[in-house]
């Protein structure tokens, strides 16, 4: 090893030559005025700016009101809730796989009407948070999810009627 670095040394041509008059001054005078630049740490801003919005999300949230619903009153009502959003729901998709040309107009009037209902229950809504959990405000509800289903049941006898008569037709001409 020694004999490695030995050669090292031996080969290589190295300045000995003493640096310029004043040197050493201009070299402890930069050591000691160190000028440090001011630099803001990123990372400390990205840290900060994450928790400003933590904190922005949480007080937008907190103080959003809650709005109460049917399912909100009781365990019942829950219940009740469920199987009209649902009962509904296969409704509207029967109602939807059923959707020709023949049956386009009923089903958009249908579908007005679904909207009026809906409009009313939000008024609804807005009572019961208003009011509190009273009994004439949550029989309205119910009312109007069972006014939905009919409305719903009603179009799809009227669809079959359009396609009974559409069968009858078809039979005549042939």
């Amino acid at each position: 090893m020694e004999d490695k670095l030995n050669q090292f040394f031996s080969e290589k041509d190295f300045d000995f030559q003493e640096p310029h008059a004043g040197h050493l001054d201009r070299f402890e005078r930069k050591l000691n005025h160190s000028t440090k630049k001011n630099k803001t740490s990123w990372t400390w801003m990205s840290v900060a700016a994450s928790i400003v919005l933590v904190v922005g999300f949480w007080l937008g949230s907190s103080h959003q009101k809650r709005q109460l619903d049917l399912a909100d009153v009781s365990p019942k009502m829950e219940e009740v809730q469920t199987y009209f959003v649902s009962t509904i729901y296969q409704e509207l998709q029967t109602l939807e796989k059923n959707r020709s040309l023949d049956t386009e107009k009923i089903i958009e009037n249908a579908l007005e009407e679904l909207e009026e209902l809906e409009d009313v229950y939000a008024t609804f809504v807005k009572e019961l948070n208003k009011n509190g959990k009273q009994i004439k405000v949550i029989s309205a509800m119910i009312k109007n999810y069972q006014q939905r289903l009919s409305v719903l049941e009603n179009t799809l006898k009227q669809i079959e009627q359009v396609k009974n008569l559409n069968l009858e037709k078809n039979e005549t001409y042939l």
